[in-house]
């Protein structure tokens, strides 16, 4: 079954670390892509800052071209760092996976997702 694992945190947070505490955060993330590494293919991916995002608002109707504007609106501190996604066994097993990554500064949300298909690359 496919779980997506979405990270979340407030801006800043990691940078405000110290140099030993951002290490082991990226241990974490290293330890999990190995242990999905081993599994089999896996994605991830890391989201640049909100600030250098578009958004694309709902179309009044359909033909139209959508209205962009700059960067999401999200009237919170919190914002959509990055996420992993592969095959896990059950929500157990995605949940212990995500515990490498859990973190005082990151929240995790463990999502069973539909696969749709695509690459992107088939090495990190």
């Amino acid at each position: 079954m496919h779980f997506t694992l979405m990270i979340y945190s407030e801006d800043g947070a990691y940078e405000r670390l110290s140099e030993e505490a951002q290490a082991e955060v990226m241990r974490g993330h290293q330890t999990l892509q190995s242990a999905l590494g081993a599994r089999g293919p896996f994605a991830t991916a890391k989201l640049m800052p909100s600030s250098h995002a578009v958004t694309l608002r709902p179309l009044s109707e359909m033909g139209q071209d959508p209205l962009t504007m700059d960067g999401p609106f999200a009237d919170t501190k919190e914002r959509f760092l990055g996420f992993y996604a592969a095959e896990f066994d059950d929500i157990d097993d995605a949940i212990r996976h995500a515990s490498y990554i859990a973190s005082p500064i990151a929240r995790i949300e463990v999502r069973p997702t539909s696969w749709v298909g695509g690459v992107l690359a088939t090495d990190p």
